[in-house]
């Protein structure tokens, strides 16, 4: 009866140490302390993080590698009809100096991979080995190894789950919300409508004996970036307004819907904005500041210099606008790496079901990816994203505003192109201004020059980002070598100007001078400050 009694006994112990080996912390055998997690849960809990994290990596990597297959397929239909009228020879050329600039790109994408894997890697295996120490030496405070695998499971959690939902919640309080009524429809044509946009302050009014403001977004990736966070004051268009400035937008319609945006020439551009310009003056007496972001800084020149706005604009805006798109060295590098019979906008173009060819505008961002492959591809963005979540104390982690609108920005923002529209920023990056100041571009049967600004003493002021790799300096600043301009140098990159200081609070504040440089509003309330008053 005692043996028995003993034997289960026995049992009964290892049954405890067996439960005690899968579910509960071990002893330290060094200090005696419970600190180290059992195996069972530690393995548990790897697995599921190794498998977030490769979901997520395939996540990253299906969202570069879907415009990839739209490319694929335009390229092989356009190659159908080429690959017959061009020589062997030429083919062979041409599919060579293809391969070798794929290689190009490949060896870029997987230095760049390399390097952020060695960085990530490097810091981690430092927490790893700290946490290792602590765990079994309790030589210092700090993470265990326990606490070092519950915060990676936390950052691929937030990385995988968090920050997509808040990226999508976050279309609520970002861009221009037209739908609530807070800024009135003032005229439209068939492929724009202009709003007068209001302003989110309380208390401030539209001051009608100001002179007004048109803003013209950028084709590429609309108007929205220009309406960052308005209930914030982090908006552009709305640091205008909030300033009593009749401010107003140029907003195209649907592309999808609307069969006269998707044949939409240069010269209609101009003619709508002539129209939209006449509205204003009628409306409040005073000529117009035409004011450009971007792509839409390009055409607000072309607008200006065309002409046709005589009489009703009087001075011009542009924020990191491509004057002179050749002299923009990442991309017109891009462009000049493709061999000459694959730079060409059909390979880009998408039919519509109605028949008409538009630009992709999803292929049109692929390529400023590709053209930063080192810092754009997938695994690399990812250990970018990784990196923001990964760090003690992120149990408490929140998803910035700022973040979370940038990238609903950058994800659902993109739209396709008219193709004559695509054409003229096409012509402008793989053709420089000449030295008399004629650019490549043909407006009503005529070279667009810097002539009519130098004529007619246009006030223009040229905003450009100091850490800009997409329109680089040289590129904004081209017009300073034909006309005249005041210029206001921002420090960051090409979006910081629409996205970090237009609050009131900001030192580079839109609406003040600062660093010997005028803000846009500042330049706008001087220009006003400069009319003859009644």
């Amino acid at each position: 009866m005692e043996s028995a009694i003993l034997r289960f006994e026995q049992d009964k112990n290892k049954d405890l140490k067996m439960r005690n080996f899968f579910f509960d912390k071990f002893e330290n055998p060094l200090t005696g302390s419970k600190n180290i997690a059992c195996p069972f849960e530690t393995i548990t809990e790897q697995m599921e993080v190794a498998q977030n994290y490769f979901l997520d990596m395939l996540a990253y990597m299906n969202e570069f590698a879907v415009p990839y297959f739209s490319a694929s397929q335009y390229f092989t239909n356009v190659e159908k009809e080429k690959i017959l009228t061009n020589s062997p020879l030429e083919n062979l050329h041409s599919y060579v100096s293809l391969a070798d600039m794929n290689l190009d790109l490949t060896a870029r994408s997987f230095l760049g991979v390399l390097k952020a894997i060695s960085t990530y890697g490097t810091k981690d295996i430092k927490d790893a080995t700290d946490a290792f120490l602590n765990t079994v030496f309790e030589i210092k405070d700090g993470e265990t190894l326990k606490s070092f695998m519950d915060r990676k499971a936390r950052m691929i959690h937030l990385l995988t789950s968090v920050y997509p939902k808040a990226i999508k919640e976050s279309g609520k309080y970002f861009g221009f919300h037209f739908e609530q009524g807070r800024d009135i429809k003032i005229a439209e044509t068939d492929r724009f409508i202009m709003y007068q946009v209001m302003p989110t302050i309380p208390g401030v009014e539209v001051n009608t004996s100001c002179k007004p403001v048109l803003i013209l977004p950028p084709y590429v990736l609309g108007p929205n970036i220009l309406a960052f966070l308005p209930d914030e004051q982090r908006s552009y268009v709305h640091s205008f307004s909030n300033k009593g400035i009749p401010t107003y937008i140029r907003i195209m319609k649907n592309i999808k819907l609307h069969e006269a945006v998707q044949t939409m020439t240069p010269e209609d551009d101009v003619n709508d904005t002539v129209f939209f310009c006449k509205k204003i003056k009628e409306s409040n007496g005073k000529l117009v500041t035409l004011n450009g972001y971007c792509q839409g800084g390009f055409f607000a020149f072309l607008n200006i210099a065309s002409g046709k706005l005589d009489g009703l604009a009087d001075a011009l805006i542009t924020c990191v606008a491509p004057i002179d798109g050749s002299l923009s060295v990442g991309l017109n590098n891009f462009l000049k790496s493709l061999p000459p019979r694959f730079n060409k906008l059909e390979y880009g173009a998408k039919a519509l079901p109605n028949g008409i060819k538009v630009a992709d505008g999803d292929i049109m961002a692929w390529v400023y990816k590709l053209k930063s492959i080192e810092l754009e591809f997938p695994i690399v963005a990812l250990y970018r994203d990784m990196s923001m979540f990964d760090y003690p104390g992120n149990e408490n982690a929140s998803i910035s505003k700022t973040a979370a609108a940038l990238n609903y920005w950058l994800t659902y923002e993109k739209t396709d192109l008219p193709m004559d529209i695509t054409r003229m920023s096409f012509l402008s990056y793989n053709n420089p201004i000449e030295n008399d100041g004629t650019t490549p571009i043909t407006l009503f049967d005529k070279k667009i020059d810097f002539r009519y600004i130098k004529e007619k003493g246009i006030k223009w002021l040229i905003c450009y980002g100091e850490n800009d790799d997409l329109v680089e300096k040289d590129s904004a600043l081209a017009p300073l070598k034909y006309c005249n301009a005041e210029v206001a140098a921002f420090p960051k990159g090409h979006v910081a100007i629409a996205t970090s200081w237009s609050h009131p609070e900001s030192k580079y504040a839109l609406h003040k001078k600062f660093d010997n440089n005028k803000g846009p509003v500042f330049f706008q309330l001087e220009l006003d400050s400069e009319l003859p008053k009644k």
